[in-house]
């Protein structure tokens, strides 16, 4: 497994130090995922004052950094983080008249599609694929990428393989229950090609990624082992036995980044950049 490694200059030109007004203002927003280049720690926000925003990575360690820094940056572009007006996620304006897509990203008006890139990001099955259709697909037909789905990650060394990666066309792979000493790791472990990135979350499955809250319920119900996690989620919640009509409730619930867990925006956003990033030469 690799992770995210950006170059030294993402954008052509010392943007740093712009003229004024060039570098839009973003809402520092709960779960936003933002990184700041000159350390390179990526994380969600989970808080934020009148002089500070707090930045949380993927294994749970937070830091501060100045709110109106300018530098941060967002979909691999820059920003300046400024504190929250009250302003709607999801496609709404900001106070500071920035339209943003449900990923919390800057919209682009009056979008067409770009023709596909050679390079893909391939998720495990189709509720992976529907999720991160609903709330990345502005800025991946910004960017001109296809997401996949796989039935599993059993055969994915083989997967790869056909794949064939090389430069200019990148794969990224997002896994669930990418934990240490699991069955996904000890898979994802077999890929060591530098043009491949596999990343995951925690959860044993991609709906455990939406929070409960979203879905009016106090927390995701404990299965006992032995039990398909799907059903047993519906039995234990009382919703039936459908794993398609459960599945619509849970995606119908979901509007907007704020409704995942950091553990999912951080790794998709990481996926989105790995295979869009042009490679160092």
């Amino acid at each position: 497994m690799r992770s995210k490694d950006y170059g030294d200059d993402v954008l052509a030109g010392d943007w740093r130090r712009p003229r004024k007004g060039t570098i839009p203002e973003i809402a520092a927003e709960i779960g936003l995922v933002a990184e700041d280049p000159d350390s390179g720690f990526c994380g969600a926000v989970v808080g934020c004052d009148k002089s500070g925003v707090t930045l949380e990575d993927r294994f749970g360690k937070r830091r501060v950094f100045p709110l109106a820094k300018a530098g941060f940056l967002i979909d691999g572009r820059p920003v300046t983080l400024v504190r929250p007006s009250g302003g709607a996620p999801g496609g709404a304006v900001s106070g500071q008249g920035v339209r943003r897509s449900a990923s919390g990203s800057i919209a682009v008006p009056n979008l067409r599609a770009r023709v596909a890139k050679e390079s893909r990001i391939y998720v495990e099955g189709v509720h992976d694929a529907e999720l991160v259709e609903k709330i990345w697909g502005h800025d991946l037909r910004v960017e001109g990428v296809v997401v996949e789905y796989l039935e599993g990650v059993d055969d994915l060394p083989a997967i790869v393989e056909g794949f064939g990666p090389g430069p200019g066309r990148r794969l990224g792979v997002l896994v669930d229950h990418l934990v240490e000493g699991s069955k996904e790791s000890r898979i994802a472990a077999q890929v060591s090609s530098p043009h491949v990135l596999i990343t995951g979350h925690p959860f044993i499955d991609i709906w455990e990624a939406v929070k409960p809250s979203a879905l009016g319920i106090a927390a995701w119900p404990s299965v006992p082992r032995g039990v398909p996690w799907k059903e047993g989620v519906l039995a234990a919640l009382g919703w039936g036995d459908d794993v398609r009509a459960g599945w619509k409730r849970i995606l119908g619930a979901v509007s907007s980044y704020t409704d995942l867990e950091p553990a999912l925006l951080g790794r998709v956003e990481e996926l989105i950049d790995f295979v869009t990033v042009p490679e160092q030469l």
